[in-house]
């Protein structure tokens, strides 16, 4: 060897380096094998089942400027949480390769969730001279399905459902071209060799690919509405601008009032009906691609009945090559389409193929339909913008299950979630999974889905719980769930409180350290108190172990327990007898009730009565928002969720700056008794529904101001968490939010989780996670 030929032997050096995060099926060993190339390194790359590992040599600046690059030229879709690298002896290799998967079966990693189009997919798909040409599957290592198709890891296509779908000589070409983005795209197909599209009517196929695609938007011009196969489920779709077909499909699906979500084809179509901020068109055009909740503009043409009642309406782009097509603009063509969940009211929507020929008969006039399973169920996932950020409302696709950070790492610990918009999570090491939402457990349907869930998640992220928490709620299907599994297994069972639960998600959320305390502001409608009371109007003192509670709202009957949520009207009058005030037949609860219903609500709102004390008492802001949307004359009967509540909100009077009074007593109830004479008055007097909804929204506001400012002095924390389903009303927290800094509060308000009943889980991990360190 030549002495010359020594010296530069003696410079080479190696490293092996590790990455953890999403790192698989986002297209990070084709962007690895590159930049090894561009910087004339040898060496390795391959996905293991808990990392994607590299052995790489070459001249000391060069790997250096390789580990630099691994993070900050990463592609779109990667999310880096560790870069390991140490230095390994040289192996004198030739070139760069990419290895085959190493399975690991005690490791893991974070999954990507299903990703948007890509703009490279997109221009193919209206390329005539392209071979994937109006191919509805189109997909490369940025965009496409992942966590809907996926069955085992590492990510290698044997381990998703497109591994009876054999590869044509093009494809396959792809598919081994480091060089090319469809370089180990496990999706991948194009015509010839992929999943296929086809129309059924009638019980019968009757055309396939672009005769069928064409005879579906012929269908849904004509006012039809058909049932389409999505990547997480089936949707079904109708013209949202035809008020007659938009009604059939609400009498068909048993949804009365509660609001559709609309795919439209581009920012220019949604800017036509929506008021839109540059937050906005940014998560309308993210990856995630999520149903995003915007103001709607008064010329809109969409029909009324898509969101009766609101200002607002949840749109959404094109995702998929198939919504691009389904979707596309031609003279005669709806501008938007409704694509709403494709299954009957509180089911899970559906996945499979012939479960959606058995439950959407009845429902849609035709199927498109393909043949790539489903492995996971998916819904869209729903978000607002505040405050120039995102604020999620339900997180699913194109979130789920990238993972939260943990601040510390706590014991593998299951979080059932509680009943209402379910989610599970669990934890392994520093990363909390959460589930995609699952929706309300109230039938077996449901149940089992949630349990399918459960298992492959444990199964894709090698997780075997130690400990298992749950609501304290007593009849949950979560919580039963949860204690029966754990005295079967043997394992920890750890009971979180519901607002408790709810704050340390946002505690989590923002990475606040395990000694940390903060004010907790829990308001919703539901959730199980220790006192065996309903409670919803919390102020709580919270850490991630304990909670002490300082305030609530002031605890009043609720006549008739669940039919009180369904008729607001109850609860109006239980807060007119709590304030002292008459049953006159001037307002409109009073009317909803009728004679017979207002002996039924003396009765149980008689103090001394047997069947009063049956009745449930609850502090819940959700059930306060109702009485006052009750007494405002908007709504005495509610068919979703929150609806008096949120067409309370929408009625509101911009131009209105006063307030009605909510009383703070000493030991920190708080009382809306003189709001209600106030509202009450001004009803009477003709104030408008609008300007009523403004003072009482703003009312509210303050005493959460009132409330965090006396806990303060209290107790000498600064920190405020806003949590629960009453902090989607964005109106209250334009209100609240200002005025908390402008008293020197740091507010945190949840962005990766939503502030609903979808982010308990998160929280109870956390809980249970501090009591097993603290024991």
């Amino acid at each position: 060897m030549s002495e010359r030929s020594a010296q530069a032997q003696a410079e080479v050096q190696a490293l092996r380096v590790h990455v953890t995060g999403v790192v698989q099926g986002v297209g990070f060993r084709p962007f690895v094998y590159t930049l090894a190339q561009r910087l004339a390194l040898t060496g390795w790359v391959r996905n293991t089942a808990g990392a994607v590992e590299i052995e790489v040599e070459g001249a000391p600046e060069s790997l250096q400027a390789f580990v630099e690059r691994l993070s900050r030229d990463a592609p779109p879709l990667a999310r880096i949480d560790r870069i390991t690298s140490n230095p390994s002896a040289p192996s004198e290799l030739a070139d760069f390769a990419i290895l085959e998967s190493q399975p690991d079966e005690r490791s893991f990693q974070p999954i990507s969730p299903d990703v948007g189009i890509c703009p490279d997919c997109l221009r193919e798909l209206f390329d005539p001279a392209d071979r994937r040409f109006r191919y509805p599957f189109t997909n490369c290592t940025n965009c496409g399905p992942r966590f809907t198709i996926i069955t085992g890891i590492p990510y290698d296509r044997p381990n998703t459902t497109m591994r009876t779908f054999e590869l044509c000589a093009a494809c396959e070409a792809e598919y081994r071209d480091p060089a090319d983005r469809r370089f180990h795209a496990q999706p991948v197909a194009c015509p010839e060799c992929g999943p296929r599209l086809w129309l059924e009517a009638g019980g019968t196929e009757s055309l396939t690919g672009e005769e069928a695609l064409q005879a579906a938007r012929r269908m849904l011009a004509d006012g039809a509405i058909v049932a389409v196969k999505g990547l997480g489920g089936f949707h079904l779709a109708v013209d949202a601008l035809n008020a007659t077909a938009v009604e059939r499909l609400r009498q068909r699906k048993l949804r009365i009032d509660k609001a559709f979500a609309l795919i439209l084809p581009d920012l220019e179509a949604v800017e036509r009906h929506c008021l839109l901020g540059e937050v906005e068109r940014s998560l309308l055009g993210s990856w995630a691609r999520p149903i995003v909740i915007c103001r709607r503009r008064t010329e809109s043409t969409i029909a009324a009945s898509v969101a009766p009642g609101q200002d607002t309406l949840g749109v959404m782009l094109p995702y998929t090559p198939l919504h691009h097509l389904l979707i596309e603009p031609e003279a005669g063509f709806p501008e938007a389409l409704v694509l709403t969940s494709g299954n009957l009211s509180e089911e899970p929507i559906d996945t499979d193929n012939d479960q959606a020929r058995r439950s959407l008969h009845s429902l849609a006039d035709a199927f498109l339909m393909h043949d790539r399973p489903i492995h996971v169920r998916c819904d869209d996932s729903v978000v607002r913008a505040f405050e120039g950020m995102v604020y999620p409302l339900r997180r699913s696709r194109g979130y789920a299950p990238y993972p939260v950070q943990l601040p510390w790492a706590p014991p593998s610990i299951l979080g059932a979630g509680p009943e209402l918009k379910n989610t599970f999570c669990l934890t392994r090491e520093s990363y909390a999974f959460l589930s995609p939402h699952i929706g309300d457990l109230e039938n077996f349907e449901t149940l089992e889905s949630y349990q399918d869930g459960v298992a492959h998640m444990e199964k894709l992220f090698r997780v075997r719980p130690e400990a298992i928490a749950f609501d304290l709620h007593p009849d949950y299907l979560a919580t039963r769930y949860a204690q029966e599994r754990a005295q079967s297994e043997g394992l920890p069972m750890i009971g979180v409180q519901h607002h408790h639960a709810h704050v340390a998600a946002a505690m989590i959320e923002h990475g606040l350290p395990l000694e940390a305390r903060v004010i907790g502001v829990a308001l919703d409608g539901t959730g199980y108190g220790t006192d065996g009371t309903i409670w919803g109007g919390e102020i709580l003192l919270a850490g991630y172990a304990e909670f002490e509670r300082l305030g609530h709202l002031r605890t009043v009957s609720m006549p008739g327990g669940e039919a009180a949520v369904r008729q607001p009207w109850r609860m109006a009058l239980s807060w007119l007898r709590a304030a002292g005030l008459s049953w006159e037949d001037d307002l409109e609860c009073v009317q909803a009730a009728g004679e017979q219903g207002l002996t039924a609500m003396a009765a149980m709102l008689d103090g001394n009565s047997p069947l009063a004390a049956m009745q449930p008492r609850t502090s819940s802001m959700g059930r306060l928002f109702d009485a006052a949307a009750s007494l405002a004359g908007l709504r005495q009967q509610v068919n979703y969720e929150a609806q008096a509540a949120i067409e309370f909100e929408a009625r509101i009077d911009p131009a209105e700056s006063g307030h009605y009074l909510l009383d703070l007593a000493s030991d920190g109830e708080i009382d809306p008794a003189p709001a209600f004479r106030q509202l009450v008055e001004d009803r009477r007097a003709g104030v408008s529904p609008g300007v009523i909804a403004a003072r009482f929204h703003r009312g509210v506001s303050l005493a959460v101001l009132e409330a965090c400012t006396r806990a303060r002095t209290l107790h000498s924390v600064t920190a405020v968490v806003l949590s629960g389903g009453v902090w989607q009303n964005v109106a209250l927290l334009e209100m609240t939010v200002p005025g908390l800094r402008e008293r020197g509060f740091e507010v945190l308000l949840h962005r990766k989780v939503p502030a609903n009943d979808g982010g308990v889980s998160l929280g109870q991990v956390a809980v249970a996670a501090a009591r097993l360190v603290a024991s």
